[in-house]
């Protein structure tokens, strides 16, 4: 499985802003630019909690096993490489959707003196932190669930305890 990797999250972030905010100029041109709803950040922000929760219980996981504790329930591979595929395509689709809100959000930036521009920057803004935490969570599940390389005495990965 191929990891995640920051240059096309990041390309796909630019070209995303790049086409949105070109978009916006010419939406504009035309009339009232259509609103960023406050929760697309929620909803960011929610898969980037859920990502986090469950990396965090596959540590856990893999931590009991690897300390041989008694019960300790193990991790499947199928299971931990379910969960780094949704984790990859969390942060590829997330990578599109901050890039539109950040394109958005930077043509609004030159309309902050009008109270409901300068509000709609704030929900772009914000969706935009929502999606690094969504990169960050997905990052972190799959620094979790990577398998061990060779010579990796310490046993970390999903299928390392097996």
């Amino acid at each position: 499985m191929k990891q995640l990797r920051l240059g096309v999250l990041a390309g796909l972030f630019a070209g995303a802003g790049v086409l949105s905010w070109g978009g916006a100029r010419l939406w504009d041109s035309f009339g009232g630019l259509p609103s960023v709803p406050l929760a697309a950040s929620v909803v960011l922000a929610v898969i980037a909690v859920i990502l986090l929760a469950t990396a965090l219980s596959i540590r856990a996981r893999l931590r009991a096993q690897r300390e041989r504790r008694p019960g300790a329930k193990g991790v499947e591979p199928l299971m931990a490489a379910r969960a780094v595929v949704f984790g990859q395509a969390s942060a590829l689709v997330t990578a599109l959707v901050a890039g539109l809100y950040g394109g958005i959000g930077v043509f609004l930036l030159g309309y902050l003196d009008i109270p409901p521009r300068r509000d709609q920057a704030i929900y772009a803004g914000a969706a935009v932190v929502a999606g690094i935490g969504v990169v960050a969570a997905a990052f972190f599940l799959e620094r979790v669930c990577k398998l061990p390389q060779d010579g990796d005495d310490e046993g970390r990965g999903a299928t390392a305890a097996r």
